[in-house]
């Protein structure tokens, strides 16, 4: 027992330590500048016309701060925030009691709004339109549609999949906001304001070395200087500087473009056993032993974003960069796509 009471405090400790280094405001957040300007702007005409800000989509690769802006927007309203997803939304009847509960001005904010189900998208159109919805009562040819009217909300939803989403639910958000990943300055921005927070000595060449490994992710880099930190208070004195940095880096298996484990496993895969491809994505999957959907969503897009891999029509192929990455001759004369350059080039 005091081994669970001992993990559950730490995860406790981690997430209250995650939500310390939130920004409060838009004065405090750090990149997404296109944005965040657009929001303050949409926010400051909601004030001035005392009224509750339209709703908002915000839609881009995890880690990147949808929840972070969300509640920003809803310190910036004074407004109270409801948190909730959308794989905890089954039933049409489960979102109607959480619209039925809202108050004049609320903010709810549905995370992976994509992976809601369709009864419930339905409900939520009438709702994000007109604030009201119909409850039905009874089965059957007794059912009867009761009208409920709703109290003026701002839904944000946030996807990682914009795609994915219906035409009719995606045109009722008043403001999209597609979200990037931020550049190695950004993020050093943010880990030298982390470590403050956390209280952390540490030198701005072992902040710039962070920030250059969190794969253009908020979320990775405050991970990264946690990780850090957790080394240097074992094997020195707590304080971190670069060759302190390097070492727990490498420790954790993060390489010098940020790969971590599971990206460098694809790519050796991939330039191994298939010659640097093209080969399926789900035989790429099998032969790791991961889930197709797993490469998809944490290792692909980082690597396509590097210029490490290729998505052809006939299958994924390693780059000329992700071979030389690994120190590894790429081959030569086959397809063109194999000469691209990495955005470090």
């Amino acid at each position: 027992m005091s081994e669970s009471v001992t993990s559950d405090f730490a995860d406790d400790s981690e997430r209250v330590q995650e939500l310390a280094l939130r920004p409060k405001n838009l004065g405090e957040f750090v990149g997404q500048k296109r944005v965040a300007g657009q929001i303050d702007l949409l926010l400051t005409a909601a004030r001035s016309r005392k009224t509750p800000a339209d709703h908002i989509l915000l839609a881009g690769p995890p880690g990147l701060g949808k929840t972070t802006l969300a509640m920003i927007i809803a310190n910036e309203m004074k407004a109270p925030i409801r948190i909730t997803s959308g794989p905890a939304i089954q039933h049409a009847g489960d979102l109607a009691s959480i619209l039925s509960s809202l108050v004049e001005g609320e903010i709810l904010f549905l995370d992976e709004i994509h992976r809601m189900s369709r009864p419930a998208e339905e409900l939520l159109y009438m709702a994000m339109e007109d604030f009201r919805v119909d409850v039905v009562v009874g089965k059957g040819a007794g059912a009867t549609a009761i009208p409920l009217s709703l109290p003026h909300f701002t839904l944000i939803g946030a996807t990682t999949r914009a795609g994915l989403l219906p035409s009719p639910l995606r045109d009722r958000f008043g403001f999209t906001a597609q979200l990037d990943f931020y550049g190695d300055g950004e993020l050093s921005t943010i880990v030298r304001r982390s470590a403050q927070l956390l209280k952390v000595p540490i030198t701005e060449d072992a902040i710039v070395e962070i920030g250059s490994r969190s794969r253009g992710t908020p979320r990775v880099a405050n991970r990264l200087l946690r990780r850090v930190r957790d080394y240097a208070e074992v094997h020195s004195d707590g304080s971190v500087d670069l060759a302190g940095a390097q070492s727990a880096l490498a420790m954790y298996e993060v390489d010098l473009l940020g790969l971590d484990r599971l990206d460098r496993n694809l790519l050796e895969t991939l330039i191994h056993k298939f010659k640097g491809g093209p080969v399926g994505l789900t035989t790429l999957a099998m032969s790791m032993g991961e889930e197709a959907e797993t490469l998809e969503s944490l290792a692909e897009p980082f690597l396509l974003r590097r210029g490490l891999l290729a998505r052809t029509p006939r299958g994924r192929m390693a780059t000329a960069a992700g071979w030389n990455h690994l120190g590894e001759t790429p081959p030569q004369g086959e397809l063109g796509i194999l000469d691209m350059p990495s955005l470090d080039a």
